[in-house]
């Protein structure tokens, strides 16, 4: 099947082409930093109205990378949620339009279930495994037994790590996104410098919360007054680095340990970070556990990794509704519930 995908859950307007769920032949993104970058966050209403700009010539120019036309496309995936409601109206809108238009199925994917995903459009990783799928928006643990076979393990009860990332870093004065300039200066910082706290570490459940760590460092910032210096920014960013992948770290290990499992994927934009990485890889290989990370363009927000999903989806007869509308909240446990079979 060659399927045309949409994602516009939030600052990214993305389009793929894929076959069979696996072979990328495009995978195009524009990105609405600069535009937010002078908000120190996401506007939505500016995040949609750049989504309408873009997603015509986006579609257009993914089939021309593609090397297909419109007419080769046999369906259509796209974000349904969770997100910015606004923005995923207009990848929505656009996909039941487009599907409308051809007489060919679309199918309204979760956003999550995309990322957990979208190491099998590199690698085959056997069922079932953990996922952890961490981002400015999620920060979530599931139990993975195949594609629709979800049981929710964890997750913040409070900020995402990737919010609590880019937080901090408005905190200390370091441009939007935060998240990517903390990993570059986490590397010429003393991550021993500051002790962050661990919240819920210690307790027995597998969910996270961030909120607390990101009070701890403002009021330490707080203490410094004058004495905050390029040194002390680069050792707090290394110390609260460091204190989220440990809380991050130690759950997942803790959930891999009650369910089992020897296989680990981390996923969504946060598994870029290189100190995320570094400790996943070190730490799973003395657990003999084995754990995966998608390439840094499969863990942001991108449209290939929907296709893994919908193509299977669509293999097996199920197609969305011309009603079908986004929705800001949806639990990935129940996304395959309104789904239609039409075989």
């Amino acid at each position: 099947m060659l399927l045309l995908a949409i994602e516009s859950s939030c600052d990214e307007t993305a389009v793929a082409v894929v076959r069979n769920g696996r072979e990328i032949l495009a995978n195009l993104i524009i990105s609405q930093i600069d535009i937010h970058a002078r908000f120190g966050g996401v506007v939505p209403e500016l995040a949609s109205r750049q989504h309408l700009q873009a997603i015509c010539p986006l579609v257009d120019a993914a089939l021309a990378e593609a090397g297909v036309t419109l007419d080769q496309i046999e369906a259509v995936a796209v974000t349904r949620g969770p997100g910015l409601v606004g923005a995923l109206l207009v990848g929505v809108s656009y996909a039941k339009a487009l599907a409308f238009a051809r007489q060919i199925p679309f199918i309204g994917v979760h956003h999550i279930e995309g990322h957990i995903l979208a190491i099998q459009l590199e690698q085959e990783v056997a069922y079932p495994y953990l996922a952890l799928a961490v981002s400015g928006g999620h920060s979530h643990l599931f139990r993975v037994d195949g594609i629709g076979e979800y049981r929710l393990l964890g997750r913040t009860i409070d900020d995402a790590a990737g919010e609590a990332f880019d937080k901090v870093a408005k905190m200390l004065g370091l441009p939007y996104p935060g998240g990517p300039v903390i990993d570059r200066l986490a590397i010429q910082g003393d991550a021993s410098g500051v002790r962050f706290p661990r919240p819920m570490l210690k307790k027995a459940n597998l969910d996270f919360s961030f909120s607390g760590m990101k009070t701890s460092v403002l009021t330490y910032i707080e203490s410094l007054g004058d004495q905050l210096d390029e040194n002390k920014i680069a050792d707090i960013a290394a110390s609260f680095q460091e204190a989220v992948v440990d809380v991050l770290l130690q759950k997942t290990l803790r959930a891999a340990r009650a369910e089992g499992l020897s296989r680990i994927v981390v996923a969504g934009g946060v598994a870029c970070n290189s100190g995320l990485r570094q400790e996943f890889l070190n730490t799973c290989c003395k657990e003999s556990l084995d754990v995966y990370f998608p390439s840094p363009v499969l863990c942001g927000d991108n449209a290939a990794m929907l296709a893994v999903a919908a193509d299977e989806y669509l293999a097996r007869g199920a197609c969305s509704c011309n009603d079908l509308n986004a929705v800001s909240n949806w639990p990935l446990v129940e996304a395959g519930q309104e789904f239609v079979v039409t075989t």
